[in-house]
């Protein structure tokens, strides 16, 4: 298991103790996160597989599913969408989240089990563990330098949870 000390802005795992960034407005119990707090919700999140930018990231070996990050790729942050907090391809007729970024943000992205069996709408979307821009606070997600992500992905296995405590 991975474990994220929020109180020390640490993320503990197979590869050792690695600096994150979390939400902007910190931590959260995961049943008082709504949509757009910029709040990391506590609690075990499943990993559910991995999405990678093509252009800016070689293949990764790693056991965990994956597939390459389209230039429509988005992901649904629109409580009344019947696709909330699921992958969706733009243009869509609710609001999403854009996963192919200007910035390294997305260049890599761990997709975590919150809120998704199923959604509850308006209860965070999109709470991944990704690459980090300088350290600087997340919209609730947990970020990570890209170099750091890349060594744990490597080490990580279906059925890996990250704990957010």
């Amino acid at each position: 298991m991975l474990t994220v000390d929020t109180g020390a802005g640490l993320l503990r795992g197979p590869t050792g103790e690695i600096a994150c960034s979390l939400g902007r407005s910190g931590p959260i119990a995961a049943v008082d996160k709504r949509e757009g707090d910029g709040a990391t919700p506590l609690g075990d999140w499943p990993i559910r597989g991995l999405l990678l930018r093509p252009d800016r990231i070689a293949p990764i070996r790693t056991a965990l599913p994956w597939r390459w990050i389209r230039a429509d790729d988005g992901w649904s942050d629109d409580a009344a969408d019947p696709a909330y907090n699921r992958p969706v391809r733009h243009p869509h007729t609710h609001s999403a989240e854009r996963l192919w970024r200007e910035d390294p943000l997305y260049d890599l992205i761990v997709i975590l089990g919150h809120n998704d069996a199923p959604p509850a709408a308006g209860m965070g979307s999109a709470i991944f563990l990704h690459c980090w821009r300088d350290r600087a606070t997340t919209e609730g997600c947990v970020a990570v330098a890209k170099t750091d992500l890349i060594a744990l992905v490597e080490r990580l296995a279906p059925g890996d949870v990250l704990r957010i405590a």
